[in-house]
């Protein structure tokens, strides 16, 4: 049902890089979301009252905090969507961030509620009211959420959403909550043992699970996290159709929310090559970067000598030792400066996060080498952090 509204109603639903197309299918699914959580908490209380059971009545409750979530996810895709300011000059993308932050906050305060009402249940224990009517309400619930749950998973992976996957998340955590408490009403009746307040708080877990792992999903764009390899493996693409570019390396994505992302790229070309067209080629492919990927794009360009043996010689050489040294490390922007009989060997080293030796036993090391190579050489390294580009 979801994807036959998404076609009716979301034009150009594919695109899905299109900040306008990213807000229909949120407000969307938060309308959704509304809608169904108010339904299950009407029809969940009126159950819970009926049957005396508190892990129902907790599991409603839980449902109209999903419903105020849903509102969150709401207003979150609504600001996200708004343009850059002069308060905001990289716009608002990551509202949409702070929403699922705050929807795993409601689910978190929820599950410290329920398990501190089961405990209270376990201490003074009551006989539940039971009834098929009841089984039955709790059998469509476990199914609308599994629902829930599924349209949510699917589109926030289209559109890359934080705020959804929590909302998904979230949605699987009531699933297990309400199989939970089915399980228990069904156990008392046929056994007679009274599990509910143990089961309230097995679903307190659940729920306070969900949160969490709702809080590291969105916080850990807000801090800061490496680009989706695919994303780099397009940008490589991208830079490297250009013929006058040799290599790139220095990539650093800058996340500001969906639909908001800047890039930052050294670009290897040929130090002979005329300045003007190597410009000119440059700018042409942060074009098609921004066109294409929807980003900003800067590119800084790096000449490097590709016709001199000598240099060739020493690059080769370096890299090879680099290697010995660990096998991660990766050498750019080799140079090599003549003045008189002075030789100067620059050249910057990506190492990986947590390397084993810290930046000045690295650059010894890498000295040593050089001077093996040339003699009374002098060195200029930098080191870099990072993996991959």
């Amino acid at each position: 049902m979801m994807t036959f509204l998404a076609g009716l109603f979301i034009p150009n639903r594919r695109d899905t890089q299109d900040p306008a197309v990213r807000q229909a299918y949120g407000l969307l699914c938060a309308l959704a979301g509304i809608g169904w959580n108010l339904l299950l908490f009407t029809v969940k209380t009126a159950a819970g009252l009926l049957s005396g059971s508190i892990s129902v009545l907790a599991d409603a409750f839980n449902n109209l905090s999903d419903a105020g979530s849903s509102v969150i996810t709401l207003i979150g895709f609504r600001l996200s969507a708004q343009e850059p300011d002069r308060d905001h000059p990289f716009g608002h993308g990551r509202a949409e961030y702070l929403a699922g932050l705050a929807v795993s906050g409601v689910i978190l305060v929820m599950a410290v509620e329920l398990i501190r009402t089961s405990f209270l249940r376990i201490l003074h224990p009551e006989p539940l009211n039971f009834g098929w009517l009841f089984v039955g309400i709790l059998a469509i619930s476990i199914l609308v959420k599994l629902y829930m749950y599924a349209y949510n998973r699917k589109f926030s992976r289209l559109i890359h959403s934080a705020a959804m996957g929590a909302a998904a998340t979230d949605s699987l955590g009531d699933v297990l909550a309400t199989s939970t408490v089915l399980a228990a009403t069904l156990i008392e009746h046929f056994t007679g043992a009274h599990i509910d307040g143990w089961c309230g708080i097995l679903v307190g877990g659940f729920i306070g699970y969900a949160g969490l792992c709702a809080a590291r999903d969105t916080i850990n764009p807000l801090l800061g996290q490496p680009p989706d390899p695919q994303f780099v493996e397009r940008i490589e693409q991208i830079v490297l159709s250009e013929p006058l570019i040799l290599g790139l390396h220095d990539l650093i994505v800058h996340n500001y929310g969906p639909g908001r992302i800047m890039i930052s790229v050294h670009a290897e070309v040929d130090a002979q090559n005329n300045l003007l067209d190597v410009h000119n080629a440059v700018d042409a492919v942060e074009r098609n970067l921004e066109k294409q990927l929807r980003c900003s794009a800067v590119i800084h360009m790096d000449p490097v000598v590709t016709g001199d043996a000598e240099t060739l010689r020493l690059k080769q050489a370096m890299a090879e030792q680099a290697l010995r040294i660990d096998p991660a490390l990766r050498l750019h922007d080799f140079r090599l400066l003549k003045t008189g009989s002075i030789v100067k060997i620059l050249f910057d080293v990506q190492v990986p996060y947590h390397f084993r030796l810290d930046d000045g036993q690295l650059i010894q090391l890498l000295d040593e080498q050089a001077r093996r190579l040339v003699p009374d050489c002098k060195t200029e390294i930098h080191v870099d952090k990072g993996e991959g580009l």
